[in-house]
C-alpha cells in the first residue's frame, strides 16, 4: 500500500481549543519560572510567546504592565479575547520572536514554553538579539523552555513510526532543546550576564492521555500524513510508549525536561 503525505512547513500548528483542553498544564506548572521573574507592580514586562494568554493574565494580575506577543494568529486571537475580558487588561501583539519591533521598552522579558519552538541556533541568536534590544538598561530575561532530553521517549517513538513514511519527525517538529552549557553560551554571546541556568527534569502528568498530547503538541508533524495514516501512526506511537510512560493504573506521565534561566543586561 502506498503512503501519501502532505507537505506543511516544518514546525508546529496550533488549535486553541485542543490547547485549552490538553495543554493547560503549560501555564499551571509555570510557578517556578514566575517566581524567578518576581514581577512587580508597574513594571513593563514582555511575555514572549504568550500563547492563549493564560499566563499573561496571571502576570497582569500582579500589577505589572504586560505586553504579550505570539507568532500564531490563532493564539493571538485567543489572548486578545482574554485581554478584553480582563479588568487588569494587557496588550497583545502579533510578532515572531525573530522579528520583534521593540527597543528599550521593557524592564523584563518573560517566556514560558515558547523558545524551544524557534528553529536552530540562528533563530535563537536572532531572538536573543531582539530580546536584548527590547530591554531597558538593567533589565532581565527570565525563561523556561524545553531542555536537552525533553520528551526523549516520545520523540524516539515518533521517529520510529514515521520513518516508513519517509518523514524525519525531528526535522518536521523543528524544535530546539539545548543543554544548559549551549544556551549559556548563546546568552553570553548576545550580551547577557547569566545569573542562573538549570536543567530540571519534570515528569508531567497527561490527564487526557498520550494521543491527545500528540494531536496537540505534535500536530505540525502529524499534519504531514493523510487521515488514515495519521490514525495508524498515532496508534503505533501510543503502543510503543505505553510500557514506558503509562503506569499500572493507566495514567500517562510525559518525560519533560526544562531549561530555566535568569539573565540580565548592564
Amino acid at each position: 500500500m502506498e503512503h501519501t503525505t502532505t507537505k506543511p512547513t516544518a514546525g508546529q500548528t496550533w488549535n486553541t481549543e485542543a490547547y485549552a483542553a490538553n495543554g493547560r498544564f503549560v501555564a499551571t506548572l509555570a510557578s517556578g519560572v514566575v517566581d524567578l521573574l518576581a514581577p512587580q507592580p508597574g513594571e513593563a514586562i514582555l511575555d514572549l510567546g504568550c500563547g492563549d494568554g493564560a499566563l499573561t493574565e496571571q502576570l497582569a494580575a500582579t500589577g505589572a504592565i504586560v505586553t504579550g506577543v505570539d507568532a500564531s494568529p490563532t493564539m493571538v486571537a485567543a489572548a486578545r479575547r482574554r485581554s478584553l475580558n480582563n479588568a487588569r487588561s494587557f496588550v497583545v501583539d502579533h510578532h515572531s520572536a525573530t522579528d520583534l519591533p521593540y527597543e528599550d521598552q521593557f524592564d523584563a522579558v518573560f517566556s514560558n514554553a515558547a523558545l524551544h519552538w524557534i528553529t536552530g541556533v540562528s533563530g535563537q541568536q536572532a531572538t536573543l538579539a531582539n530580546v536584548r534590544r527590547a530591554l531597558r538598561s538593567g533589565g532581565r530575561f527570565v525563561s523556561e523552555m524545553g531542555g536537552q532530553g525533553n520528551i526523549a521517549a516520545i520523540r524516539t517513538a515518533l521517529q520510529a513510526t514515521l520513518a516508513p513514511f519517509g518523514i524525519d519527525a525531528e526535522a518536521a517538529a523543528a524544535s530546539f532543546y539545548p543543554s544548559a552549557a549551549i544556551y549559556r553560551r548563546l546568552l553570553e554571546e548576545a550580551g547577557f550576564t547569566v545569573q542562573s541556568i538549570d536543567i530540571i527534569p519534570r515528569p508531567t502528568p497527561l490527564p487526557n492521555g498520550m494521543e491527545s498530547w500528540l494531536n496537540t503538541f505534535r500536530n505540525g508533524v502529524l499534519d504531514h500524513l493523510n487521515p488514515i495514516d495519521r490514525a495508524a501512526v498515532l496508534n503505533q506511537t501510543v503502543a510503543l510508549l505505553e510500557p514506558i510512560l503509562r503506569d499500572a493504573d493507566g495514567y500517562w506521565v510525559a518525560d519533560y525536561v526544562r531549561l530555566r534561566f535568569h539573565a540580565t543586561i548592564a
